[in-house]
Formats: C-alpha cells, sequence, structure tokens
C-alpha cells in the first residue's frame, strides 16, 4: 500500500538542514515551502549570502520566505495559508512561537542531532564529544514551547568512532536525521507514531560554543585536551600560544607517558609529533596551524620549526 503524502513546510538553515530538505524532496512527501534564516553577510567581502537550504530550495524551485520573526500576525497568516499537513524544522536558528506550533495539522516536528533528553540547546554535537559519550544519535521530537523539551517521536541510535570530531559526526547525524525524517513522516502518515514524554530528570543541557574557549588550559588532564580538540574541529579550533603566536591544534593524541613536568611544558619533539606535558599525561600535537598558514602534519611543522621547539620551553 502506498504511504500517504503529507504537505510538508520545511524550515532549516545550515548544511545540516539542506541534507533532511534533500531527502524529503527524493520522499513521496510535497514540499509546499521552505523557509531559512534571512541572508547574511559572509566572505572577506561581506557579500550577502544564501544559506545552505535556500541554494537547495532555489534550484528545485521551491518557494523560499526569509522573514525575521514569525511573531507578526501576517507571518502567522502565511504559513496557515499553506494549509500544511506538518512542519519539520531543522537548525531554522529561530525560536516558533506557540502560535505557529499549532498551525499545522500535525503540529511541529524538530530533528535534534542528539538522544534527548541528553544534550537539549545549542551544541548538541560538540558537547556530546566534549563529554566523552561514545554513543549518541537523532531524535525526532514533537516541538512544544520549552527549548526541545517536547515529546519524543522516533529515535535512532549512532556509535561513535574514537576519533570522531565535530565535522565528522556532523555528516554523519545530518544523513541519519535525514533518513530518521522520512521514516518519521510515513509513520504519522499513517498514523502509527505514539509520543513518548522525555524523562527530564535525565537532561543535559549543550551550551552554545564560544571562542573563549577554544583556549587549552593544559593544567586539565590530556585525555580531556584530546576531546576539546575533537569537539572544537571545525570551529573555533583550540588554541594555545607558541613564541607569541597563536597556534590551531586540530589534532592531537593521548600518550600513556608519565612526567613530572609543570603542564604546557615541551617534553620531545620529533616528526612523530610534538609532546606537551598536561595536568594529567602527555598530549602530543599531530596537526596544527600558525596565523596566515596552512593546516600541517606535524612532520611537516617540526620541518619547518625543528630549531625552535626545544625542550623545556613552555606554551602559554
Amino acid at each position: 500500500m502506498t504511504t500517504p503524502s503529507l504537505k510538508v513546510i520545511f524550515a532549516g538553515t545550515p548544511e545540516f538542514a539542506s541534507v533532511a530538505l534533500e531527502a524529503l524532496l527524493h520522499s513521496s512527501h510535497h514540499v509546499v515551502a521552505v523557509y531559512t534564516q534571512p541572508d547574511r553577510p559572509a566572505g572577506r567581502g561581506l557579500k550577502l549570502t544564501h544559506s545552505p537550504v535556500k541554494e537547495l530550495a532555489m534550484t528545485y524551485q521551491l518557494p523560499v520566505y526569509q522573514p525575521k520573526s514569525l511573531k507578526e500576525t501576517y507571518e502567522q497568516e502565511q504559513l496557515a495559508s499553506f494549509q500544511a499537513d506538518v512542519m519539520v524544522v531543522a537548525a531554522y536558528g529561530m525560536l516558533l512561537p506557540a502560535a505557529v506550533l499549532s498551525l499545522p495539522r500535525l503540529g511541529c516536528i524538530n530533528i535534534h542531532p542528539s538522544l534527548l533528553p541528553r544534550w537539549r540547546g545549542a551544541a548538541p554535537i560538540q558537547r556530546t564529544i566534549f563529554a566523552g559519550d561514545t554513543i549518541t544519535g537523532v531524535t525526532m521530537m514533537q516541538m512544544d514551547a520549552g527549548l526541545d523539551t517536547g515529546p519524543m517521536l522516533l529515535q535512532r541510535r549512532y556509535v561513535m568512532e574514537p576519533d570522531e570530531t565535530s565535522q565528522t559526526l556532523h555528516d554523519v547525524l545530518a544523513k541519519l536525521g535525514a533518513e530518521t525524517l522520512i521514516e518519521t513522516l510515513n509513520l504519522l502518515a499513517e498514523n502509527q507514531l505514539e509520543a513518548k514524554a522525555q524523562d527530564n530528570s535525565l537532561s543535559t543541557y549543550a551550551n552554545k560554543i564560544s571562542k573563549e574557549e577554544a583556549l587549552i588550559d593544559w593544567t586539565r588532564p590530556a585525555v580531556e585536551l584530546e576531546r576539546e580538540i575533537r569537539a572544537f574541529n571545525p570551529w573555533p579550533v583550540a588554541y594555545t600560544t607558541w613564541r607569541g603566536d597563536s597556534l590551531r591544534i586540530w589534532r592531537g593524541k593521548v600518550m600513556p607517558v608519565d612526567h613530572q613536568a609543570e603542564p604546557r611544558t615541551i617534553l620531545h619533539a620529533s616528526r612523530e609529533g610534538v609532546d606537551i606535558a598536561t595536568g594529567e599525561g602527555v598530549l602530543r600535537l599531530l596537526q596544527v596551524q600558525l596565523p596566515g598558514g596552512k593546516i600541517l602534519p606535524i612532520a611537516d611543522f617540526y620541518n619547518a620549526r625543528r630549531q625552535e621547539l626545544i625542550p623545556g620551553e613552555k606554551l602559554t
């Protein structure tokens, strides 16, 4: 039997959302409108730039709407005029007023890149890695007035790789989220889903990432710093100061070595890596970048700067 087709309003902005929209456009469901953030200045010339979702929507000649807010009555009337069955929200970047949540027949559903109620909030992917979680996934959630507090419709799990970065995890969860969205819509269309309330006692909050957090505190354990490096790759990128320059650290490795040195001390440098003393253990730098330079494997960095990588010297 053919799955009934739902009329869908899609609201999203970045690449994560465009993966879901692409999947939706190749499903049996019908996208009647696309909502995305207003164009923003980007690049050195600060040229107004379309979001990834807008670019994709224009490719498929879909109607695109970019209101600064959905609080105005006329914006809500516009939404209601589509007579949509459901509104799908994926990293839209705008809070939906309570009045909007009930406009579609089946309400609004959100693709959230964590296993709720763990990691509600703005940065679940980074916080998952930062915390040392080994299992994550996506949650399809019926949206309510709270922040990621609505009842859950469907979850799919993912076992993380040991070297997972925020970029690789983003890409995996974007694909998994798109697949789970289509599965959810198919089940909703056939009235085969029952929402399950979140257990608020198990909730954790994923605070927004700031550039200031990326400054490495060498007094912390090497295990935590290695996770931080992966969590902040590709943004904002963990960094330290070496010889007066900001040194961005893209990859690192925990070394099973004891030491008596003060944290931030260079212990050893070779083509294999630059070993730094931490509050507990040793962190080996494997991929770094100086201001204005390329991201370099540590062997290339060592070859170019070996005379300056002096054991006993301290990073800041």
